[in-house]
C-alpha cells in the first residue's frame, strides 16, 4: 500500500509490476490477490509481468505453497494462482522505448519478435528463451556468461547495447535483484534495475 500512497491512487497513476509476487514475506496471496484484483478493476491501468518466482517449481521451494496449505488447508488456491501465472506477459514496451521486464536479455533473442513469437503459456522452462527473459542478470564482463543462479545467462554492456540499438530501444528496465536505493543504473544506463519491495527476508533466486 505504500507503493500506490508514494506513486499515487488509482486509477489515477498507470502501474507497471515485473514480478516476483509471491515467495517474498508472509503476505504473497494478499499482495497477488490485490494486483490481480486490481488489474481486473483497470485493465489499461495495471499491467502485471512474470517473475521467475510466479513459478510451480520455485513457490514449491520457496514459501508460497506452504503458505497457500497453512491458510486454505489444502493446494486448491496454489493450483489456481499457479495456472494464472502461466498467462502472464513476460515484457511489456512503454513508448516503444524502453523494454520491461523481470530478469534480462537471451542470447536466444535478437528481436522482439523473436519475443512475440513465443510459447509463453506454460510452466516456466529450466533453459530457453523464456527462461532467459526471467533468469538472466547484467554484468560487468562483456559477453554471455554462465549464470551463477543456475538458470539464465549473465550479459555484458555490449549486448545490451546492441539489443538496444537493434531494435530501436533506449533503455532495458527489470527487476530480479535486491536494490537497496530502489533503483541501479547499470552498463552506461542501457540497463536499469528497480526494486519497490520494502520488505525481505534474505536474497532469493
Amino acid at each position: 500500500m505504500e507503493l500506490f500512497r508514494i506513486g499515487g491512487p488509482n486509477p489515477d497513476t498507470n502501474y507497471l509490476f515485473m514480478g516476483d509476487y509471491v515467495d517474498r514475506g508472509y503476505y504473497s496471496v494478499e499482495t497477488v490477490t490485490l494486483l490481480v484484483a486490481l488489474k481486473i478493476r483497470y485493465p489499461q491501468r495495471i499491467t502485471i509481468l512474470r517473475g521467475n518466482h510466479e513459478s510451480r517449481q520455485i513457490t514449491q521451494v520457496y514459501g508460497f505453497y506452504d503458505e497457500c496449505l497453512r491458510k486454505y488447508g489444502n493446494a486448491n488456491v496454489w493450483k489456481y494462482f499457479t495456472d494464472l501465472f502461466d498467462f502472464l506477459p513476460l515484457t511489456a514496451l512503454i513508448d516503444n522505448q524502453i523494454f520491461c521486464l523481470h530478469g534480462g536479455l537471451s542470447p536466444s533473442i535478437d528481436t522482439l519478435d523473436n519475443i512475440r513469437a513465443l510459447d509463453r503459456i506454460q510452466e516456466v522452462p529450466h533453459e530457453g528463451p523464456m527462461c532467459d527473459l526471467l533468469w538472466s542478470d547484467p554484468d560487468d564482463r562483456c559477453g554471455w556468461g554462465i549464470s551463477p543462479r543456475g538458470a539464465g545467462y549473465t550479459f555484458g554492456q555490449d549486448i545490451s547495447e546492441a539489443f538496444n540499438h537493434n531494435n530501436g530501444l533506449t533503455l532495458v528496465a527489470r527487476a530480479h535483484q535486491l536494490v537497496m536505493e530502489g533503483y541501479n543504473w547499470s552498463q552506461d544506463r542501457n540497463v536499469v534495475t528497480i526494486f519497490s519491495g520494502n520488505f525481505t527476508e534474505d536474497p532469493l533466486p
